[in-house]
């Protein structure tokens, strides 16, 4: 949902999904696509696909739980000065200068990611769920793309 609400926001840039921990080239399921419909989003081509070296060479590894940085930090420790939480960067990106000296500053590499950064993954949870977490991606969304 965030890949999708960020692709549609921030056309200058681009988004690739992909997860830590997928099945490769399932479609979006029918509760997420109705979650993103609330926002007038769709992405019928959406497969799911295992981040691996290609996504590696990113500007920025977006995360949404502490799980996944550490995932990152584990598997691809090249990018891990590239890859925060959603939730951390709404909070303490920098607003000015070039993105990779703000991101530089943040000392990514070393920062304890903490609870507070998890956006909950809705997963088996039923509807709503999907919608209350696609309302809180739309206000963190947002808040990056004024960031960047």
């Amino acid at each position: 949902m965030a890949r999708a609400m960020f692709a549609d926001r921030a056309p200058g840039y681009r988004a690739v999904g992909a997860g830590t921990l997928v099945l490769e080239g399932q479609p979006m399921s029918q509760r997420t696509r109705l979650a993103l419909a609330h926002f007038d989003l769709s992405d019928m081509n959406h497969r799911s696909r295992q981040f691996g070296d290609e996504h590696a060479k990113s500007d920025l590894v977006v995360a949404m739980e502490p799980g996944h940085v550490a995932w990152i930090r584990r598997h691809h420790p090249e990018v891990a000065a590239r890859t925060a939480t959603l939730p951390r960067l709404v909070r303490h990106l920098p607003s000015e200068g070039p993105l990779g000296e703000r991101l530089a500053g943040m000392n990514l590499v070393a920062v304890e990611v903490e609870e507070w950064e998890e956006v909950i993954d809705p997963a088996s949870g039923d509807q709503e769920t999907f919608h209350t977490c696609a309302a809180e991606l739309d206000g963190l969304v947002n808040q990056l793309v004024a960031l960047l």
